[in-house]
C-alpha cells in the first residue's frame, strides 16, 4: 500500500481533511487559546517556522527534518533556532532560544522520503532556560493511537503563522511500516505539530506531523508515532547533558487540567 503513497517533504503540508472531520478553528484570543499556550512556533534561522510542543520545562518536541536547511541540506544551527510559545498575534506567552538540539539517531535526511524517514522524523530541543510559567504547561506524552481512533491537532501554517489553529477531530486512517496516515488539515509550517489523543478528556501528544501524501486521490498527513523514538531521544538528551545538570523531568503520566478546549467528539 506504501507503494500508492506520493510522499512529500513537509515543512508542511497541504492536508485535506474527510467529509466527518471537524475544520481548523483559529486560536485567536486568550479565551480561545487557553490550554494550549504550551503549543508555539519554532523560528527557524531566518529559514521559515515550524510548530513545536513543550513535553517538560525546558524541552520541546518538534520534527527532525524541521533543523535542516531545505536548500542546503545542512543542519542548521541550533542556537539560531527560538521557541515561541503560544504565539499570538505579534505575543508570546514565553520566549525562548534553544541550548541543544538532539535528533533520533535513526534519521537521515539525506536520503530518500520512505516510511522509515517518516516514523524516525522526531527530535527534543532543550531550552536555554526552562519556561516556568503557569500558563504553559507541558504537555504529556502517550502510546500510539490505534486506527480508527479520533485525534486532534494544534498548528501554526502558511497563511496562519500569526495564531495557532485547531483541529479538534481528526482520524487516524492507518498504521503502515510504523508510521501513522491520517485525515488531520495541515499545511506549510505545521511540521513538528503535535498531534493529540484525548482519552479521558485530557490532551496528550501522540505524535508529531512529518510529511503530506496522496492517498487514492486524497490528501493525508504522515505522522511519527512517539513510542520507541520518543524514549530513545530522552535517553540521548539526558546523558549528553553537562554533568551536573539536572535530568530532564518528562510528562508522561501525571494528570493534566489545563482548561484546554478539547472536547471528546
Amino acid at each position: 500500500m506504501l507503494k500508492r503513497l506520493c510522499i512529500t517533504l513537509a515543512l508542511c503540508l497541504a492536508g485535506a481533511a474527510s467529509a466527518q472531520d471537524s475544520r481548523l478553528e483559529r486560536l485567536d484570543t486568550g479565551d480561545d487559546g487557553r490550554g494550549w499556550e504550551a503549543v508555539g512556533r519554532l523560528d527557524i534561522g531566518g529559514h521559515g517556522f515550524c510548530t513545536g510542543a513543550l513535553i517538560a520545562p525546558g524541552v520541546v518536541l518538534t520534527a527532525a527534518h524541521c533543523l535542516y536547511d531545505r536548500d542546503t541540506g545542512a543542519q542548521v544551527d541550533h542556537e539560531r533556532i527560538e521557541f515561541l510559545a503560544g504565539w499570538r498575534n505579534g505575543r508570546a506567552s514565553a520566549y525562548r532560544w534553544v541550548r541543544r538540539a538532539v535528533i533520533h539517531p535513526s534519521y537521515d535526511y539525506s536520503g530518500t522520503m520512505t516510511a522509515d524517514r517518516v516514523r524516525h522524523d522526531v527530535a527534543l530541543l532543550e531550552l536555554h532556560h526552562p519556561i516556568r510559567n503557569t500558563q504553559v504547561v507541558p504537555f504529556q506524552t502517550d502510546s500510539h493511537p490505534i486506527k480508527g481512533q479520533k485525534i486532534g491537532v494544534v498548528s501554526y501554517a502558511r497563511g496562519r503563522s500569526d495564531a495557532p489553529s485547531l483541529q479538534q477531530v481528526c482520524d487516524v486512517m492507518a498504521r503502515q511500516q510504523g508510521m501513522l496516515v491520517t485525515s488531520c488539515d495541515v499545511d506549510f509550517g505545521a511540521s513538528g505539530a503535535p498531534i493529540f489523543s484525548f482519552q479521558d478528556g485530557q490532551a496528550r501528544i501522540v505524535s508529531v506531523v512529518s510529511a503530506m501524501a496522496d492517498l487514492k486521490g486524497q490528501k493525508v498527513s504522515l505522522a511519527a508515532p512517539l513510542d520507541g523514538p520518543l524514549q530513545d531521544l530522552m535517553a540521548l538528551l539526558d546523558s549528553s547533558a553537562t554533568e551536573g545538570a539536572p535530568k530532564h523531568m518528562f510528562t508522561t503520566g501525571a494528570a493534566r487540567d489545563t482548561g484546554a478546549k478539547f472536547a471528546k467528539p
